[in-house]
């Protein structure tokens, strides 16, 4: 007998849909297509590598710690270049104010989930980042363009 997962799910998923740009991004893989969507940079300009020596340096000199767990709000010596960087050009950052996400997706979902309430209304222009939409949605943000 299989579970009805469904059912237990959390009610905020009823407002979540499918993925515009992961469809989007289907249709981009596509040989025959030339893509000029947003978002998507020309591989030609990959600075593979410089990828290539900076892995290779970084698990030479720190294998191990690189590739263990860490902090879940992002590698401290990062965080204190940024904060460094950051009070140089005149904006005054410490350290706990740096959080290192995986990607734009995981930072704008952080937004929605701790300033989006049920109800919410957002000013967007039109049109806007697909991506932040979706994200926001999930927390019952209503958008106004």
């Amino acid at each position: 007998m299989q579970t009805p997962w469904e059912s237990r799910f959390a009610q905020r998923t009823q407002r979540m849909k499918s993925s515009a740009i992961r469809e989007l991004l289907k249709i981009t893989e596509q040989e025959d297509v030339i893509s000029f969507a947003g978002g998507l940079p020309a591989p030609d300009v990959f600075p593979v590598e410089e990828f290539k020596q900076a892995c290779t340096v970084t698990l030479e000199n720190f294998g191990s710690q690189a590739l263990q767990y860490g902090s879940t709000d992002g590698y401290v010596p990062l965080r204190e270049m940024i904060a460094e960087y950051t009070n140089r050009v005149g904006v005054n950052v410490d350290i706990q104010n740096v959080l290192i996400t995986s990607g734009s997706q995981q930072a704008l979902d952080l937004v929605g989930k701790i300033f989006i309430n049920p109800g919410d209304r957002i000013v967007v222009e039109s049109p806007t980042y697909l991506g932040a939409l979706q994200a926001w949605y999930a927390y019952g943000a209503e958008f106004v363009s």
